[in-house]
């Protein structure tokens, strides 16, 4: 908005052009219905929507429920306080949460685009966009890395006697042991392999890896003795070496299996969400059916009690720790997916009068309360495992790759048709991790070709094979042997501290920039309604508070790269915090780039570059008009206010 001219005649230099687009917007929306349009009703043809009504909310679903909550949240819950922690849980889930999953998705399905063409609402801050799709690449990378050993789990798994279940396999050692048997008396000695024996075991890896870095107690609890599952997760699996400083070979079975994952990934995802809202109707319900078979077993074996009581049991002095709300505030800040650009970007697929506001309250709470399902689900049949073996349950408890690829196959093992509960347990994290993985994929592909639509649009099938071969040679060094101290490099720093440095900017942005008074008009236009004061006070004050609280808890915490007792050398190191710098700059670089680009003085350069562009609004013409229309009333109403002030 320009200057006054002069004291008595409030003259705004935008008022006519905006008065002008308005008619301009109105002649086009005639000529559109009688010479045809782009846009069909509520829909972007030009852009492509949501299919089925339930798309968007499978989607949303899927995203947000991701491994964290099967194999982090249980072991957090328990080590936190058991049923206690819920409620620091609940709390931050208010207060940061819903607060940002409900501020993403309004502004996604607004303008219908994606993270970075998304800020014409304030172009200053294009950076941060383009530091949400820099974090769901490098993420991308390593997260189709779970995936393929959850393919190589599987086909392991279709096999009457579990590989992992026995020790008399090519790839154990003399010191390997049946949890429960004598350790005298089943371990085969196989010293001329050449396998590496080393016991670490990585714990830590996502949500958030660089901050919990627990390990496993009791995959190594007898002095020099290691499980059939640990051995065959190090020893036949990753193969791995005692470095970083080598590498090793490539895992060609493993390469195999990323293959596949990324070709499926490709399926899914060469139609967008044309293709992909079908795909979730399968993929983020399926975890849910397989949950709930394995719970009704796991509640029906002995020592389940114990295992539920074990992780659910209230220590209320715990809520007295640090600790244990930094913990659950990281915890929320993870799982409901905020700035990652994958909710932007699902959300920019809606129709404009979809109740965004709706799907806000109900995506989180079923995410919440996935998590403490799933806990119900593992700590169930680690009691069993307790009870068949007679080892404490604090002994085989642990979280990440050491719950979904040692722990829990290991207690799959105790059961009748042991190989029907491991097919079902790995078919359900394949399942989870395609899900999350399509949101972060998508929100790569069409970031770019929104922001070069001319270039791209009409190659998109070709542009998302190109991305899924350059993803796939990415992950490469990830399937070597020693790919796995890789991995952990990039999920310990990648999104350690910068992605709530770009939550808050996103916050603070919308909330102190653009407006919340504005951004609820906003909103009224989509869903016909403004809602209560609480999410502006949430979003002004409360949220950007939670958020750096969260930001500074993280950074206390974080200490140099581990994987179990191995330290990584100073470059290794130096590298990782690269990494973790690589998705903030962006903020600064744009944000220089653009303040360049414009005329005028510094002053006006900036105080035009933090208001939204002319072609700022929704995507469909009649949403547009409607949006334009608003704009006017709510300038004539300010104009006659100010004339009568003076």
């Amino acid at each position: 908005m320009n200057e006054m001219v002069k004291r008595g005649d409030i003259c705004f230099d935008e008022e006519f052009s905006k008065e002008e687009m308005v008619q301009q917007s109105l002649m086009e929306t005639d000529t559109s219905s009688s010479g045809g349009s782009s846009e069909t009703g509520d829909e972007n043809v030009g852009r492509g929507n949501w299919v089925g009504r339930l798309d968007f909310l499978l989607s949303c679903i899927g995203y947000a429920v991701g491994l964290g909550n099967i194999w982090r949240f249980p072991y957090l819950c328990y080590q936190s306080g058991g049923g206690a922690f819920l409620i620091p849980y609940v709390i931050f889930l208010v207060l940061c949460g819903m607060p940002l999953f409900f501020l993403e998705i309004s502004y996604g399905q607004f303008a219908s685009l994606s993270p970075i063409s998304v800020w014409k609402m304030s172009p200053l801050f294009k950076g941060v966009g383009y530091g949400m799709v820099i974090i769901s690449g490098i993420v991308c990378v390593y997260y189709n890395i779970i995936i393929t050993w959850t393919i190589y789990f599987l086909y392991h798994s279709l096999r009457a006697v579990l590989p992992w279940s026995t020790c008399n396999n090519a790839w154990n050692t003399e010191n390997c042991y049946v949890r429960g048997e004598s350790v005298w008396t089943n371990s085969t000695v196989n010293t001329t392999m050449g396998y590496n024996t080393t016991g670490v075991n990585m714990t830590g890896l996502l949500l958030p890896s660089g901050i919990a870095n627990g390990t496993s107690n009791g995959t190594s609890d007898l002095a020099g003795r290691i499980t059939a599952s640990e051995e065959f997760w190090q020893n036949e699996v990753l193969q791995i070496t005692e470095g970083i400083e080598d590498l090793g070979t490539i895992r060609w079975e493993l390469l195999i299996c990323l293959a596949i994952a990324w070709i499926v990934i490709f399926l899914c995802l060469c139609k967008g969400v044309k293709s992909s809202g079908r795909v979730v109707y399968v993929t983020a319900t399926f975890p849910y059916l397989v949950l709930t078979i394995l719970f009704i077993r796991g509640v029906t074996l002995p020592g389940a009690g114990a295992g539920i009581y074990f992780y659910l049991v209230p220590e209320w002095e715990k809520l007295l720790t640090f600790k244990v709300w930094g913990d659950a505030a990281v915890q929320i800040f993870y799982s409901v997916g905020m700035a990652w650009g994958g909710l932007i970007t699902m959300a920019s697929f809606n129709k404009f009068n979809n109740n965004c506001y709706r799907d806000a309250m109900i995506v989180p709470l079923i995410n919440c309360g996935t998590s403490v399902f799933a806990g119900l689900v593992i700590f169930s049949v680690l009691g069993f495992m307790s009870h068949e073996t007679g080892i404490d349950i604090k002994n085989v408890v642990t979280q990440g790759p050491g719950l979904a690829f040692v722990a829990y196959p290991e207690a799959v093992v105790k059961l009748p048709i042991s190989p029907l509960w491991a097919v079902l347990f790995f078919l359900m994290l394949f399942a989870v991790g395609l899900d999350t993985q399509f949101g972060m994929f998508e929100t790569m592909t069409s970031a770019f070709i929104d922001e070069f639509p001319h270039l791209l649009k009409n190659r998109k099938v070709l542009f998302t094979a190109f991305f899924c071969f350059i993803e796939f040679l990415l992950g490469i060094p990830c399937v070597m042997q020693g790919g796995i101290y890789v991995l952990q490099i990039m999920d310990w720093y990648c999104a350690t501290f910068s992605l709530m440095l770009l939550s808050l900017t996103e916050c603070v942005v919308i909330a102190w920039i653009y407006g919340t008074d504005r951004f609820y008009k906003d909103i009224e236009l989509m869903i016909g309604f403004q809602p209560c004061l609480w999410w502006k006070i949430c979003w002004k004050y409360i949220t950007p508070v939670t958020i750096a609280f969260v930001w500074l808890f993280s950074v206390t915490q974080l200490s140099p790269v581990t994987y179990g007792k191995y330290e990584y050398p100073d470059g290794a190191i130096v590298i990782g915090w690269m990494l973790g710098l690589v998705s903030l700059m962006p903020i600064p670089i744009c944000a220089i780039l653009a303040i360049l680009r414009e005329k005028g003085s510094f002053y006006e350069r900036i105080k035009k570059l933090v208001h939204h562009t002319d072609d700022w609004g929704p995507a469909v013409e009649k949403h547009r008009v409607r949006y334009l229309q608003s704009l006017q009333n709510s300038q004539e109403s300010l104009d006659s206010v100010m004339c009568h002030l003076y």
